[in-house]
């Protein structure tokens, strides 16, 4: 079946000449058609952090063929998407597979190996729906994209996509409906929460591929981001019925759109619960101590960065959870492959083993000290703990939960050091596993936050969303603050605010968007 798009029509300028996205409380402002000039140039204006420039550009061409997404008659836009009979069902969104892989082609995305640089380019897919980016993903052969990260970064950026609409509403109508105001506060929580599960999918992108890496950041990932957005998707629920947009408008239908959709994506409930498992299998692991190797700030958390060890091809052999080693076939012709490691492909390929239905075959040997070089994520912890503040009263007060959350995990390393004994059901086992998950999650935030800090004034190396972020984890966990700090809230709304105005995504680069 050819692929239907709406009438040519002009497409907007989305690479301005004023300042660049993501700068100091705001998204910057100006705007300006993409002109032939300096190449380099290209990519900064892209994003606050700018990846290569043929991921800029595939990107960009990627959204430009996908058309507006506002526009009624646009098979790949949000109406048709939200309204289709295709809740749960990756294979008919969108048109026929090939039409999908040749977008995709067209795009240039096939030249693009490193998997956190694809995740990128394929962002403009992953926003509008996660089914869509599922079956594109299956469409498109061969990819390095790991299938355990490969759901949580489609479920982000599909609920970025709800954050910006509720945004734009709140923004739009707080001046003139007053009321309206008292949700700014929770959409920038929300921000906060996606900004800080987005870091840590990022950093575990960008973990080497190979045994030697382990597979923990992968399940970590895997457990966390579906738990926490789906605490960030009853807080938009409830932000855009109050505000009138209730179950029959577009951004009702989005929401009901995606909590379908959780399965056939692997990140819901159901996939977290077992990512939780083998999360309780590698406790040992999971409570390593950041040794004096890492001193220096790793290259996971430097994100506009080379990576640290790019993957020089996709193997089609690879394991769906780290990348490496044999896995089960899963169909053939093309495209099987990536079906074999896309989220939730082995549930609809009918592989029910004991992990099979979650893509979690790659882990059965995540257990005792098998984490492998994961565990760098968590000198995320013991340097934010130490980092001076400078006299800046928000950084020393990132700082003091650092040492908070860093007591918390030496804490934590006995008894999850001599856990399994009750098996991994137990209630205090798998209690263990999910604090050790969001004290990564917190290194992650931290790691993140100090590598973007380097001067420049985005919004990312500031202290606020950082603080606002893990205020929310130290909730989780129940772990009181250190002291009381400045309500980092407002900062947050204003930027998210400034990025709805500019036309920035709420993703973790400050990503300019086409439409």
């Amino acid at each position: 079946m050819a692929v239907t798009r709406p009438a040519p029509r002009p497409v907007p300028a989305a690479l301005p000449t004023g300042p660049g996205p993501g700068r100091g409380s705001g998204s910057g402002s100006g705007s300006g058609a993409v002109v032939p000039g300096p190449r380099r140039a290209v990519a900064h204006r892209y994003a606050a952090l700018p990846p290569p420039l043929e991921v800029a550009l595939a990107a960009l061409r990627l959204e430009a063929l996908l058309g507006d997404p506002r526009d009624a008659a646009n098979p790949y836009g949000l109406p048709a998407l939200t309204t289709g009979s295709i809740t749960g069902r990756a294979g008919g969104v969108g048109g026929a597979g090939e039409d999908r892989a040749g977008l995709l082609a067209a795009a240039g995305l096939g030249r693009i190996r490193a998997a956190d640089q694809l995740v990128r380019a394929l962002r403009p897919v992953l926003r509008r729906d996660v089914a869509l980016g599922h079956a594109c993903a299956a469409a498109a052969g061969p990819c390095p994209v790991p299938a355990a990260l490969l759901g949580p970064a489609a479920l982000l950026a599909a609920t970025g996509t709800v954050l910006r609409q509720a945004a734009r509403i709140v923004a739009g109508r707080c001046h003139g409906e007053p009321a309206l105001r008292q949700w700014r506060p929770v959409l920038a929580t929300v921000f906060a929460d996606l900004l800080a599960c987005e870091s840590l999918t990022s950093v575990a992108l960008r973990r080497p591929a190979g045994p030697a890496s382990g597979a923990l950041l992968p399940a970590v990932a895997g457990y966390v981001v579906p738990t926490v957005v789906a605490d960030v998707l009853a807080q938009l629920d409830l932000v855009l019925t109050e505000c009138g947009h209730g179950p029959a408008g577009l951004e009702g239908r989005m929401l009901a759109k995606l909590a379908g959709d959780l399965p056939a994506a692997g990140v819901d409930a159901a996939a977290a619960g077992s990512w939780q498992t083998h999360l309780v299998r590698a406790l040992p692991a999971l409570a390593q101590s950041p040794g004096p190797q890492h001193t220096a700030l790793p290259a996971l958390f430097r994100l506009a960065a080379p990576d640290p060890d790019p993957d020089p091809a996709p193997d089609p052999a690879a394991d769906p959870v780290s990348g490496t080693g044999p896995r089960p076939a899963s169909g053939s012709g093309p495209g099987s492959a990536v079906t074999a490691a896309a989220p939730g492909a082995n549930r609809q390929h009918g592989q029910h083993g004991q992990h099979g239905q979650h893509g979690l075959d790659g882990l059965d040997g995540l257990d005792g000290e098998s984490g492998g070089g994961d565990g760098v994520v968590l000198s995320g912890l013991s340097r934010a703990a130490v980092r001076p503040a400078g006299g800046d009263p928000d950084r020393a007060a990132l700082a003091g939960v650092a040492r908070r959350l860093l007591s918390e995990q030496r804490a934590l390393r006995r008894p999850c050091r001599a856990a399994g004994l009750d098996g991994p059901d137990g209630p205090a086992v798998r209690a263990l596993a999910d604090r050790q998950a969001l004290l990564w999650l917190a290194a992650a935030v931290l790691g993140v936050q100090e590598a973007a800090d380097e001067g420049r004034g985005l919004f990312l190396g500031g202290p606020h969303w950082a603080l606002l972020a893990l205020s929310g984890i130290t909730e989780r966990l129940g772990v009181p603050l250190p002291a009381p700090a400045a309500d980092p809230r407002e900062q947050v709304w204003a930027e998210l605010a400034g990025r709805v105005r500019h036309g920035v995504d709420c993703d973790i680069y400050a990503t300019r968007v086409l439409w």
